[in-house]
């Protein structure tokens, strides 16, 4: 009876084996599956991610992998913008770009450039002459024509869309006074782009912007596209960079954007992520010189983020995503700006210090759990 009753143990045991076996090898197909967003929105429009120097150099490994399962698009944070690019006049540094354009193509995945024109990072000799004194329009025109021709040209056909103007207009829907408006006026823009097409006539071109859901912004950037589709400049669309907060902005209004913008051409949400924190004014844009001071208020979530405002955070995501699902047919790619929490710029501005949670993966590179959510969103659309 004792040997029988050991022989019945055994027998259960590895019968319990067999079962646990087989439940794990689901769980591991599932969590495979369920964590791969390239695959569940394969058929709507690409994701991509931003990548930053030591994830281009392979320093980040993990991120990396991160990339190469969960990503079907890539963008440079900072290196291909012109004042990283062409510190000084002709003298381009191409070694991080030419890593970039190599990863991507090694994992045949969707290389977007960013950024030929851009005042906030454009090199200061860029704008003066050897004297310091402001060089004149023809001379800024050359400048612009040889950096996007030697830019654009050294990756034709191989970086797929660029970024040929950032941030031009202002949220009243202005234009920026920027060196490049000052000096040339608004036919910088159609300049950028005519150059761009000459460089590259295959590769996608597009505006981008931050703020884009603000009403005044959009009237503006509206009048700016049409005016040149009018003119016959190749502009393929328009990039909404999606800097959001858990308050901000009125989806109903980036809606209202969304549909104006895909009236004109491609829709691409450019730089997602989703801030947790308090802002100091409120509200918030991308404009990189607004910076402010150190204060612990600002910085409520040092150690891990509450689940009350993980909840938040989900949930706002998800709406997004089911916007972004709703109007598919005009959105050609979603980007998130930056792979994981721990290299998203978003812990440095507006006020540098601060603990952020922005992206849909930890800093430990682990999908966060909004990741099966937009999954599962995705599979019931």
């Amino acid at each position: 009876m004792h040997n029988n009753k050991n022989i019945l143990s055994l027998l259960f045991c590895l019968c319990l084996s067999f079962s646990s076996g087989i439940f794990q090898a689901q769980i591991s197909d599932e969590t495979q599956y369920d964590s791969t967003l390239q695959e569940a929105f394969q058929n709507k429009f690409r994701i991509g991610a931003a990548l930053n120097a030591g994830q281009i150099t392979g320093r980040e490994p993990e991120a990396i992998a991160v990339v190469k399962q969960h990503f079907n698009s890539i963008v440079a944070e900072n290196c291909m913008k012109s004042g990283r690019i062409q510190p000084r006049n002709g003298e381009f540094e191409f070694s991080l770009p030419d890593a970039f354009v190599e990863f991507g193509e090694r994992n045949n995945i969707h290389i977007h450039g960013h950024t030929l024109i851009w005042h906030s990072q454009a090199p200061r000799w860029f704008f003066v002459d050897e004297e310091g004194e402001p060089v004149s329009k023809e001379v800024l025109i050359q400048r612009m024509k040889d950096h996007i021709h030697t830019v654009v040209g050294r990756y034709k056909g191989r970086v797929h869309s660029w970024d040929v103007v950032n941030e031009a207009i202002l949220d009243d829907g202005s234009f920026r006074e920027s060196e490049f408006y000052k000096i040339i006026g608004e036919d910088f823009i159609k300049l950028a782009f005519r150059f761009a097409h000459e460089a590259d006539p295959e590769a996608e071109l597009f505006y981008n912007d931050y703020s884009m859901s603000n009403p005044g912004k959009r009237e503006g950037v509206v009048k700016m596209v049409e005016k040149l589709k009018k003119e016959g400049i190749p502009i393929d669309g328009i990039g909404m960079q999606g800097h959001i907060g858990l308050n901000h902005p009125d989806i109903k209004e980036f809606e209202k954007s969304l549909e104006a913008y895909g009236a004109l051409g491609q829709v691409v949400i450019s730089e997602l992520d989703l801030s947790v924190l308090p802002s100091p004014w409120g509200d918030a844009g991308a404009n990189i010189s607004d910076n402010f001071e150190y204060e612990n208020r600002m910085n409520p979530f040092k150690e891990e983020l509450p689940a009350s405002v993980e909840a938040q955070f989900n949930k706002r995501y998800t709406e997004f995503f089911q916007l972004f699902l709703k109007h598919q047919e005009v959105i050609s790619r979603v980007t998130l700006w930056g792979v994981n929490d721990e290299n998203s710029w978003k812990n440095n501005w507006p006020v540098k210090g601060r603990t952020d949670y922005p992206l849909l993966f930890n800093r430990e590179n682990q999908p966060k759990s909004v990741v099966n959510m937009l999954i599962e969103l995705n599979s019931r659309g």
